[in-house]
């Protein structure tokens, strides 16, 4: 079955594999070698994102044009993954800014929300600051 495969389709197949592969084990190291957990969360999410695609997209055009037909496994594993992946990653990213958040981790990010102001300008001028109540 492999024999009779073209080479158009041999050097695609292959390609879209060892890229994919690539990708994803460059993820796995961005696992290992990055120092934080918000900088270590994007790696792998990214990397099985794009490499699992390019690997799922190899197999399914070596299955599809070995077999006659179109084979809608891999279809149906790439909806999965690259729905379920950025999910996750947004679920763990939030649960862990929120603890960092509680415990006052050295990590956090900073908050994107503008911090209100101590006094408005009139207050300032006039050196009265009203108190504002709960």
């Amino acid at each position: 079955m492999i024999a009779n495969l073209p080479l158009w389709l041999s050097i695609l197949v292959s390609a879209a594999v060892v890229l994919g592969s690539a990708l994803t084990l460059a993820g796995c190291f961005g696992l290992v070698r990055l120092p934080t957990f918000y900088l270590r969360i994007h790696a792998p999410t990214m990397g099985t994102s794009l490499g699992g695609g390019l690997i799922l997209l190899g197999s399914a055009l070596y299955f599809s044009l070995t077999q006659g037909r179109v084979v809608f496994h891999e279809l149906a594993i790439f909806v999965f993954v690259t729905v379920t992946t950025p999910v996750t990653l947004m679920l763990l990213a939030r649960a862990t800014l929120f603890r960092d958040r509680v415990e006052g981790g050295s990590a956090v990010p900073p908050s994107f929300r503008k911090p209100e102001p101590l006094a408005t300008e009139a207050e300032m001028q006039t050196g009265i600051v009203e108190t504002k109540a709960d």
